[in-house]
């Protein structure tokens, strides 16, 4: 088992490719191909995490924040972060981090937190943009199905809750190759008519790489013709927080004290509460204030969160219940998932829960 092989196992549940631009995802310190001795979940990473994983003879740390956000220009020690990245070094311990990805997954953060609340009718409350890609290429009719096939058996094809999804179109296709050619079919230097079918898939961007090396393998061509274009359809499956529906509408109070009892929460800041019952609850770990709106547009009777400001309580307006149960209670269960995720991919390998509460924040 090398480190390459755990993220490739991460990579499958949180494609990098969807983390936010703003992000800073992946391996953030050592060498993808090292061996791994033991995998520790956290949080965050902390000089006590390292500890931890040192004292569990751990050399690789799979972390949801990531410990390195801004540029490091020097190594001295100085700050907690340098600290860190210091010492996992002197350790040979690598250190990874899948946050946004993780947020944007549809089984990631955010369903999490509705599976601790019960809500049903899970849905991406922001969809990613730009998500999906669609290719065309053209084959010689005989070798139609066979290319299909591949590209299929590929990730291609998908859309939404269909598979193996195509558009084809039969026609001609011409070419004349020059004296440095070697058509499969035809010759060189005589114009070649083919019967040809053009083939259209659609596929998930984190997925081309894998469908073009796909498309050049199974195509018979010499050289391939083919485009790539993103598409403005919806990915349903791919996004920023989520809403669901409660088994049975309940009062408001009533709500909050729930919300608190199941994640775990200290304390609830929360706006106004409205007379009306709650049924539809939006979510989103980590900071939300930027899908207020979304949660309103949604349908929302309860928009729960965290790092809401003074001034974003006032944007409730009484059409929705704005409540914000800290950063790290609304993202706390994300290592107990990422550690059963795990064993489950790797039954015989060592993934230990890291024991250390990362929390920054204190309440009296």
């Amino acid at each position: 088992m090398i480190v390459q092989d755990v993220i490739n196992h991460l990579q499958d549940l949180a494609p990098l490719a969807y983390a936010e631009d703003f992000d800073n995802v992946g391996l953030l310190v050592g060498d993808k191909n090292k061996s791994v001795s033991g995998v520790l979940v956290t949080l965050d990473t902390l000089e006590s995490v390292v500890d931890e994983a040192i004292e569990n003879n751990c050399n690789l740390i799979v972390s949801f924040h990531p410990i390195i956000f801004k540029g490091l220009k020097k190594l001295t020690g100085k700050t907690y972060v340098e600290r860190v990245v210091i010492k996992a070094i002197q350790h040979n311990i690598s250190i990874f981090s899948i946050h946004t990805a993780l947020d944007n997954a549809f089984e990631g953060v955010n369903s999490i937190i509705c599976d601790q609340l019960g809500l049903k009718n899970k849905q991406i409350l922001i969809p990613q943009a730009g998500t999906i890609k669609k290719l065309q290429t053209y084959v010689p009719k005989t070798n139609a199905e066979e290319l299909r096939q591949a590209l299929f058996n590929a990730g291609a094809g998908s859309l939404g809750n269909y598979e193996s999804c195509s558009f084809n179109v039969n026609g001609e296709g011409t070419y004349k190759g020059n004296a440095e050619s070697n058509p499969v079919i035809g010759k060189k230097g005589e114009l070649h008519t083919e019967n040809e079918t053009a083939i259209s898939v659609t596929f998930k961007k984190h997925l081309e790489s894998k469908v073009l090396k796909t498309l050049f393998k199974a195509h018979p061509y010499e050289e391939v013709a083919f485009e790539v274009s993103t598409l403005e359809n919806t990915n349903q499956h791919i996004g920023m927080g989520m809403i669901g529906d409660l088994e049975t509408a309940m009062d408001a109070n009533e709500c909050l004290k729930l919300v608190k009892t199941k994640m775990n929460a200290s304390a609830i800041r929360h706006s106004n509460l409205l007379k009306k019952s709650i049924k539809r609850i939006a979510v989103l770990g980590g900071s939300g204030s930027f899908a207020i709106n979304a949660a309103k547009n949604a349908g929302a009777d309860l928009f729960l969160t965290a790092d809401l400001k003074y001034h974003d309580f006032f944007s409730a307006e009484n059409d929705i219940v704005l409540a914000d149960i800290g950063h790290y209670e609304s993202e706390q269960f994300t290592k107990t998932f990422l550690v059963d995720y795990l064993s489950k991919k790797m039954p015989n390998f060592a993934i230990i829960l890291s024991k250390k509460n990362t929390n920054p924040v204190k309440y009296l």
